[in-house]
């Protein structure tokens, strides 16, 4: 059985959310979306979520790359899942407006595989 890809999913918070109320959006439509998108995220076949991490208390301002403002990390089974999971900021809606979340966030995906040491490497007795 392969292993899955363990990811770490990086996301940053840009000014456009920074400049809210604006085009009858508010925060917390955004937030509202966020929210959707992370469970859409989580109930992704093949995605085996194991925690988050927000830094939003630490970090003032948008975040357009390290660091970023939140992480999920979760395990997964195909690059194709990771994608799709990228993908949720193109189709998540905000506000019922015409707007998706990636006008107000951005997201990469780290993928690596769980901290374990390789089966080439011999270890000392």
């Amino acid at each position: 059985m392969n292993q899955p890809l363990r990811v770490l999913f990086c996301i940053g918070i840009n000014q456009n959310f920074f400049d809210l109320p604006r085009d009858g959006i508010t925060a917390g439509d955004v937030w509202q979306a966020f929210v959707s998108m992370t469970g859409q995220l989580k109930a992704l076949p093949g995605v085996d979520f194991i925690g988050d991490f927000d830094d939003d208390s630490h970090m003032v301002g948008p975040s357009e790359g390290w660091p970023w403002t939140c992480y999920l990390l979760a395990d997964v089974d195909t690059q194709e899942t990771v994608k799709a999971a990228c993908n949720l900021l193109r189709t998540t809606g905000v506000g019922g407006t015409e707007f998706k979340l990636w006008k107000f966030a951005r997201i990469e995906a780290r993928i690596g595989r769980a901290l374990t040491v390789r089966e080439d490497v011999t270890l000392p007795d």
